[in-house]
């Protein structure tokens, strides 16, 4: 049985595999570096909403919904991220997505390039690629963690395997591979959690017992000084979720403005219905009697959902449902990891390396960062155990440092580099004096509201922002106004 677990396995990576290379071959007439990195600017809606969705909702999405919903500490007040990304696609959407397709932008960074100079827009891309590597990494590790829990396998060669399949159809064929495969994995993903919700609430009595047991654990919403701290952590996926290249590079994609806009309101509703699954998913957690299982007791949050699939379905639904996990980190895995080749190639290697280069060779070059950015991400996943709370820190610098600059760049006309680089170093400043309790930074700025060992509940991280958008306007000021890119030293 565990044989036939394995090729089930297998054979589904086959499949999206030749997927991808299909996509590859069939778009191949189309050699442009455009082409690659934004399919030509020719994707049509329909397939713009389904990648951009499958791209938000990878493994860590789809687990954390889950640990969330079943952790009594979060519970659906504090599990922010369904409805806190939806919005953040909505603002994208209509504040951020036509403006960005209307001047023709490649990447997240070409606005900094084109308003600052070549340089500055380098340094931007050092917390673009951190945050695309360690999102990687995290959900890889969620796969490697289901995997292991499901079927007991090595969780070494599960994350391997998972990346080594998204990192090879990614390097031939660029985002009509990645769009493609996304549309493929998005309908196994909610497929497989469909089938796997009427098993896992039948095993533990059915809708009134999971929907009595979930709410007896709903939390109240926070009304002490806590209340700041769910506010900031809004604020940061509301906004912190916009300033993403794999964001952009669907946006980008899209045929003109309006679809560029009308693509990413959509996703939003695609992601708030994907979320639904991992909730109820959460929930029946909540409700299992565990000491009756084989698992003998309640799981740690993080591994709620691999414990559902394995004890409270039948194991062929486990597997498919693990087949669901694998096919959400995948379209994620593969975004990300162009993403974040696309902005090297596009923001530091063609404008500082090789400004002469030819589109093939920054094909090339984009391939080669494909496989670098990828076994980087990977190892990051096999040797870093806390990779999550890594993620959420370097989540954090996004919002605090590329979304003032994402909205000064575009909306500010007199902003300039050194107010930009100025902003930049004042917002992660603040940020970074909060500390972080998870990894065992300590606070050193003196917030108010101090929480003890779980640092402080004042909003630090909007504070940074907001701190660091006011610096941009006020040295940019100071300093004569918008100046061109090519002055700076």
């Amino acid at each position: 049985m565990q044989l036939f677990y394995l090729l089930s396995i297998l054979a589904f990576y086959l499949l999206i595999f030749c997927v991808g290379m299909w996509a590859a071959g069939h778009k191949r007439a189309d050699k442009t570096l455009s082409g690659y990195l934004l399919a030509g600017r020719d994707v049509p809606i329909v397939i713009g909403v389904l990648t951009m969705t499958a791209t938000w909702v990878g493994g860590g999405y789809i687990n954390g919904t889950a640990q969330g919903i079943f952790d009594p500490a979060q519970g659906i007040v504090w599990t922010q991220a369904p409805w806190g990304y939806a919005l953040s696609m909505i603002i994208g959407g209509l504040f951020f997505a036509r403006r960005m397709r209307r001047e023709q932008f490649t990447t997240l960074l070409d606005p900094f390039e084109h308003r600052y100079g070549k340089s500055t827009a380098a340094w931007l891309f050092l917390p673009a690629l951190l945050g695309e590597i360690f999102w990687s990494a995290a959900i890889l590790v969620a796969l490697g963690t289901t995997f292991a829990t499901v079927l007991g396998f090595d969780i070494t060669t599960s994350i391997l395997i998972s990346a080594t399949v998204a990192i090879g159809y990614t390097v031939f064929g660029g985002l009509w591979s990645v769009m493609y495969t996304d549309v493929v994995q998005l309908f196994y993903l909610l497929l497989g959690l469909c089938l796997v919700i009427p098993f896992a609430v039948s095993h533990v009595g059915g809708g009134d017992v999971v929907w009595n047991a979930a709410t007896a654990q709903m939390p109240e919403f926070p009304t002490d000084d806590s209340v700041w701290l769910w506010i900031d952590m809004a604020l940061l996926l509301c906004l912190g979720g916009v300033p993403w290249q794999v964001y952009f590079q669907r946006v980008l994609s899209a045929r003109d403005e309006k679809t560029a806009m009308q693509l990413s309101l959509a996703a939003a509703v695609g992601c708030l219905v994907m979320a639904v699954p991992a909730v109820i998913i959460g929930a029946v957690g909540i409700a299992a009697d565990w000491s009756a299982t084989d698992a003998g007791a309640a799981p740690a949050p993080v591994l709620v959902l691999p414990y559902v699939l394995r004890y409270l379905t039948p194991p062929v639904v486990g597997v498919i449902g693990l087949g669901a996990v694998a096919a959400a980190v995948m379209s994620s895995v593969d975004s990300s990891i162009l993403s974040a080749s696309s902005m090297f190639v596009c923001n530091v290697y063609h404008p500082l390396i090789r400004p002469t280069a030819t589109d093939t060779e920054n094909k090339r070059a984009i391939r080669a960062a494909v496989i670098g950015i990828g076994i980087a991400a990977t190892a990051l996943a096999l040797s870093v155990q806390s990779v999550y709370t890594l993620w959420y820190l370097c989540a954090d610098l996004v919002y605090v440092v590329l979304f003032p600059q994402l909205v000064m760049v575009l909306y500010a006309r007199n902003s300039n580099w050194l107010g930009a680089m100025t902003g930049a170093i004042v917002g992660a400043t603040l940020r970074l004096g909060g500390g972080e309790p998870l990894i065992g930074i300590p606070m050193w700025i003196p917030y108010p509201m101090d929480n003890g060992a779980d640092g402080t509940n004042f909003p630090f991280r909007t504070v940074a922002m907001l701190s660091g958008m006011l610096t941009i306007w006020i040295v940019s000021m100071a300093t004569g106004g918008r100046r061109d890119g090519k002055n700076q030293p």
